[in-house]
C-alpha cells in the first residue's frame, strides 16, 4: 500500500469536519445530521474502557464480507482472513497478536462460546461459517482482560454477538457470483403463541479462484423462538449447519517462483475436510425493581475431519506428510448472573456475581499419517474430558458526577482428564487461577471521558499437553504444559464527542502473557512457546458526515517481544503491527445505498529475529445497492477492487517438494488472497 494513502485518508476526514465547522459558522447547518449511534452505540458514558463499543444490525447489514468470518472485522483493528478452505475456520489478527484460528479471543452468539479448547487443529478454534450474517443484531466488542465476566481466551478481546428476536420482514434472496459462487438465503419471523418464531435457511457453494476447485458447499439453518418484553423475557435457539471442500492450502513461494506451482494452485491437491455444528441454546432475563438476573445455557454437538499438509515430504519422503485431525465433540455450559442495584452512602452502586460452567467431551481426538486422505498409520488418539467451574464478584460505584470505579475478582478452576494411545500420555489434570479486575472511569468533561483499565486474564492450553510425557510424532521425551497461563494487562483510554457526529476513541494498552500460542510449521496446528509482552495505541473514528454518510477510520500499532532470552531472537513471528482500516457506508439516499471498506495490515516477522518478514496486504471492497421498490433491491459487492496480489497468510518453516534435499527448504509459505470479484445479490421482502 502507498504509505501517502494514510495521510490522504486523514485529510479528508479532517476536511469534512472543517467545512462542517465553517457552514455551523455561517449559519448555514447541515440538515438532518445523524447521531452515528444509527450504526454504533458508542456514546460517552456507554462503555466502560475505551476500546470497548457495540455494532448495530444497521452497519452489519450494509458493509460487504467475503465470508461469514469477516463479521468479526467490524471489531477495531481485527484482521480476517483464510488460508486453507472456506470451510475452515478464519485467521484472526489483533493487538499484535497473530491468533490463528482464534487463541486469545473469546467469541460467542447468544451466550453460547465459540472457541473450542483441546481442539484437532488449533487450541481456541473458532469457526464462525455456522453464522447467517443477515440474523446478527448487534456485535459488543471488549479488547484486554478488564471485565470479570470474561474468562478463557479473552486476554486480546472478546466479542458477544447477539441474533435478532425477529425480522422487520420476510426475506428470500438469491447470491451469484464468479468462480461458481451460490448463495440462497430464505428468512423470516411470525408471531406464535405471544412470542415471536424466526426461520432461516441458507445454502451456499464456492469453487474459488483455485486451480482445483474448492467445491465448498454448505447448509445452515436457524429456528429461534422468544417472548416476552419488559421487565422479563427469554429466547430458545436451535442452529445447524454442515459443510464439505477441498483445501488449497498455503504453498512455498520457491515453488510459485520457479514455475512449479501456480500461484492459486496446490502442493497437495488432496487437503480439505468436513464439519458439521448442531447446537441448542436458551436465554432468560427477568429485571426487577433493583435487581436483574440473567441465565444462558447451551449444547453443541460438532465434529471435523480435517486433511492437512503443509511440509508435504519432510517427514515421509515415499507417502508425503499429509495428516488427519478429527474429533467428535459435545459441549455443554450454562452462564448465570444477578445484579442488585443500590446505593452507598447515597451514591449509585450495583454488585453482580456470576457462575459459569462449560464441560467439553471430545472423543475420539485423534491424529493420523494419511496420503491421498487414505489412512496409513495412527499417530496419536486420544478420549479426552474437560470441565471448568467459574465465579466472578463486580461492584460498580459512581463516587462523583465525574468518577466511577469499577473493582472486580474472577475464579477459575479446571479438571482435564486424557486417555491416550499413548499409555504415557494418560492421565488427569488441573489448574485454577484467581484473576483481579479494576477500571476507573474519569468525566465526562466536555463531551469526553477518560479510563484506566487493568485485568489479569489467562488461556488454558490443549488438555492433551497437560498430561504429555512423549511427543506423538518422534516419541521424544518432553514435559508438560501448564494448564492455566496468565496474562496481564492495562489500558488508558480516551473517548470524545467534542466534534459533532464524530466518535473518537484513543487507547494506549500493554498486555503480558506467561506463554506464548504460536503456529507451529510441523504439526500444522499451535503449540506452547515463551513468554511475551504486547503494547500499542488504538485510534478509531466514527463520523457522521450528513444524514446519509458515515465514515470510519480505524489505526492500530502493535509491538510484541518475547521477555525470555533465546540465541534465536526476541520477535514473535507472525505478530501484526501497523492495522489501518477505512469504510464510508451510505444508506437511505433515495434509492441507493453503497459502502467503501479498505484494510491494510502490513509487514511481520516471520521468524524470531527478524530476519524474514511478510508483505503488507491492503484490499478494498465496494458495494452499491439499488431498491427498486419496497419489495426489491438489487445489490453488486466487489471484492479485492483493485486486483491486488496479496498474501492472507504468511509462515517461514522447513518443507520439502520431490527431489529437494532430506533437510527440506526454509523458506516462506503463503496463501495468495483471492484476486478481484464480482457477486450480485437479488433480495426480496416479503
Amino acid at each position: 500500500m502507498n504509505k501517502t494513502m494514510i495521510p490522504v485518508i486523514v485529510g479528508a476526514l479532517c476536511a469534512a469536519a472543517t467545512v462542517r465547522a465553517q457552514e455551523q459558522q455561517q449559519g448555514h447547518e447541515t440538515p438532518a445530521m445523524v447521531h452515528v449511534v444509527g450504526h454504533y452505540e458508542n456514546a460517552v458514558g456507554t462503555s466502560d474502557a475505551a476500546s470497548e463499543g457495540t455494532i448495530t444490525a444497521k452497519l452489519i447489514a450494509n458493509r460487504p464480507a467475503l465470508r461469514p468470518g469477516e463479521i468479526l472485522e467490524f471489531v477495531p483493528g481485527m484482521i480476517v482472513t483464510q488460508h486453507s478452505g472456506d470451510g475452515k475456520a478464519n485467521q484472526y489478527y489483533l493487538r499484535g497478536f497473530n491468533l490463528d484460528h482464534g487463541t486469545d479471543f473469546a467469541t460467542f452468539v447468544d451466550g453460547m462460546p465459540v472457541n473450542m479448547r483441546t481442539h484437532a487443529h488449533g487450541q481456541g478454534y473458532t469457526d464462525l461459517n455456522f453464522l447467517i450474517p443477515e440474523l446478527v443484531g448487534k456485535i459488543h466488542y471488549r479488547k484486554g482482560p478488564y471485565y470479570a465476566d470474561e474468562g478463557d481466551f479473552a486476554s486480546a478481546g472478546a466479542a458477544h454477538m447477539g441474533l435478532a428476536d425477529k425480522l422487520n420482514e420476510g426475506t428470500a434472496s438469491l447470491t451469484v457470483g464468479e468462480h461458481a459462487y451460490r448463495r440462497g438465503l430464505l428468512a423470516n419471523s411470525s408471531g406464535v403463541g405471544g412470542g415471536n418464531l424466526l426461520y432461516a435457511l441458507e445454502l451456499g457453494h464456492n469453487d474459488g479462484p483455485w486451480q482445483m476447485p474448492e467445491a465448498f458447499h454448505k447448509a445452515s439453518g436457524v429456528l429461534r423462538y422468544s417472548a416476552g418484553s419488559g421487565g422479563e423475557r427469554f429466547s430458545v435457539t436451535a442452529m445447524g449447519y454442515k459443510a464439505g471442500w477441498r483445501a488449497t492450502s498455503q504453498i512455498p513461494l520457491r515453488a510459485v517462483q520457479d514455475g512449479r506451482l501456480d500461484e492459486f494452485g496446490a502442493a497437495d491437491p488432496s487437503d480439505g475436510g468436513r464439519t458439521a455444528r448442531y447446537s441448542l441454546s436458551s436465554e432468560w432475563r427477568r429485571r426487577g425493581d433493583s435487581t436483574l438476573t440473567e441465565a444462558h445455557a447451551y449444547l453443541v454437538r460438532s465434529k471435523l475431519s480435517l486433511y492437512n499438509d503443509v511440509t508435504y515430504f519432510l517427514d515421509d519422503p515415499v507417502n508425503g506428510d499429509q495428516v488427519l485431525q478429527t474429533e467428535r465433540r459435545r459441549m455443554t455450559g450454562f452462564d448465570l448472573t444477578h445484579t442488585w442495584y443500590g446505593q452507598l452512602a447515597g451514591r449509585p452502586m450495583d454488585n453482580a456475581v456470576g457462575l459459569q460452567g462449560r464441560f467439553d467431551h471430545i472423543a475420539p481426538l485423534g491424529l493420523f499419517a494419511t496420503a491421498q486422505q487414505r489412512v496409513l498409520q495412527p499417530i496419536a488418539q486420544s478420549h479426552v474430558s474437560e470441565g471448568s467451574m467459574s465465579a466472578w464478584l463486580q461492584n460498580s460505584v459512581q463516587w462523583t458526577s465525574w468518577l466511577r470505579s469499577i473493582a472486580g475478582l474472577r475464579y477459575d478452576r479446571y479438571t482435564f482428564d486424557v486417555d491416550s494411545s499413548i499409555a504415557e500420555n494418560t492421565g488427569k489434570a488441573q489448574d485454577h487461577m484467581a484473576s483481579p479486575k479494576l477500571a476507573l472511569i474519569l468525566g465526562p468533561w466536555e463531551k469526553t471521558e477518560f479510563f484506566i483499565n487493568y485485568g489479569e486474564g489467562f488461556h488454558s492450553n490443549d488438555a492433551r499437553g497437560t498430561t504429555a510425557h512423549l511427543s506423538p510424532r518422534e516419541r521424544e521425551p518432553i514435559e508438560p504444559v501448564t494448564p492455566l497461563v496468565k496474562t496481564r494487562g492495562a489500558e488508558l483510554g480516551a473517548r470524545s464527542e467534542i466534534v459533532k457526529g464524530l466518535q473518537s476513541s484513543l487507547a494506549l494498552w500493554r498486555l503480558r502473557s506467561g506463554s506464548e500460542l504460536v503456529f507451529s510449521g510441523d504439526a500444522g496446528d499451535t503449540a506452547p512457546s515463551r513468554a511475551s509482552k504486547r503494547s500499542g495505541i488504538e485510534w478509531n473514528n466514527h463520523y457522521a458526515a450528513t444524514s446519509h454518510l458515515l465514515l470510519d477510520f480505524d489505526l492500530a500499532y502493535s509491538r510484541a517481544r518475547y521477555t525470555e532470552f533465546d540465541p534465536a531472537g526476541d520477535r514473535v513471528p507472525g505478530a501484526v503491527e501497523k492495522v489501518m482500516s477505512f469504510g464510508a457506508t451510505l444508506s437511505d439516499a433515495g434509492p441507493w445505498s453503497g459502502a467503501f471498506q479498505l484494510r491494510y495490515f502490513g509487514p511481520r516477522p516471520l521468524v524470531e529475529d527478524n530476519s524474514v518478514r511478510s508483505a503488507s496486504t491492503a484490499l478494498a471492497y465496494l458495494r452499491a445497492g439499488y431498491r427498486f421498490d419496497r419489495r426489491w433491491q438489487l445489490t453488486a459487492d466487489i471484492f479485492n477492487l483493485f486486483d491486488r496480489k496479496a498474501s492472507d497468510v504468511d509462515y517461514y518453516y522447513a518443507s520439502r517438494l520431490p527431489g529437494e534435499p532430506a533437510e527440506g527448504v526454509s523458506d516462506m509459505h503463503f496463501h495468495p488472497g483471492e484476486p478481484r470479484t464480482l457477486r450480485l445479490t437479488l433480495r426480496a421482502a416479503f
